[in-house]
């Protein structure tokens, strides 16, 4: 079993990437093969809507374009399972996770109401977000009903519901002095770190556990 996680933060070590890397090692104590991809180190764009993708003589599931995306979006067509992740920016996914997706969902859906979606099998997906709102925010907003939209349509082309993993109120520097944040408090934050975050990196373990144990 091969299973992929994307990181759609442009940080490498900080809150989303080490809640992925928490679920890759739970995956990977089911005997899953995993591997880890920074979005932000690859030369890429969104859809470009030349519907290559739509055409009756091309090939319904293949994006068209040739850029860093292409082999990441071929990886996701054998994979056993998936796991994005993104922080929040400004009450959405980051705008490469967004990319992501436009290319992976539209190039596996056709104009045909009978089929709705030409993504080759059903496989487990969980999708991780990291925000520095407060869970309470996160309700007055109504963040949660906006990511359903894009949860919605990646349900519609694997086959299968989405597991999610919210995690609030992250710290978001190592050193809160050097920077303007005095709407926060550093000390909430820092227990927040302490207290909260540990137990948001063991359900990211369990999420990865059992999306390797979900039959396929």
């Amino acid at each position: 079993m091969k299973i992929i996680a994307l990181n759609g933060s442009p940080r490498k070590t900080w809150n989303t990437a080490t809640l992925l890397n928490k679920a890759l090692e739970g995956a990977a104590s089911q005997g899953a093969e995993t591997e880890l991809i920074h979005l932000n180190d690859l030369n890429f764009k969104g859809c470009i809507s030349c519907f290559a993708c739509k055409r009756k003589d091309g090939q319904h599931g293949k994006c068209a374009m040739k850029d860093d995306l292409a082999e990441i979006l071929n990886k996701l067509e054998t994979v056993d399972g998936i796991i994005f992740g993104s922080p929040i920016y400004y009450m959405s996914i980051t705008a490469g996770m967004r990319a992501l997706l436009e290319r992976f969902l539209f190039s596996h859906s056709i104009y045909n109401p009978e089929i709705p979606t030409v993504y080759p099998r059903k496989i487990p997906v969980g999708f991780i977000y990291t925000m520095n709102a407060s869970e309470k925010q996160i309700e007055q907003f109504r963040l949660k009903q906006s990511l359903n939209l894009h949860e919605m349509m990646i349900a519609k082309t694997i086959g299968n519901p989405l597991t999610t993993l919210y995690s609030y109120d992250t710290y978001q520097f190592s050193d809160y002095e050097n920077y303007e944040s005095s709407m926060f408090s550093e000390e909430a934050k820092a227990k927040q770190k302490a207290e909260q975050f540990p137990l948001d990196c063991q359900r990211a373990l369990e999420m990865g556990i059992r999306l390797a144990s979900t039959e396929i």
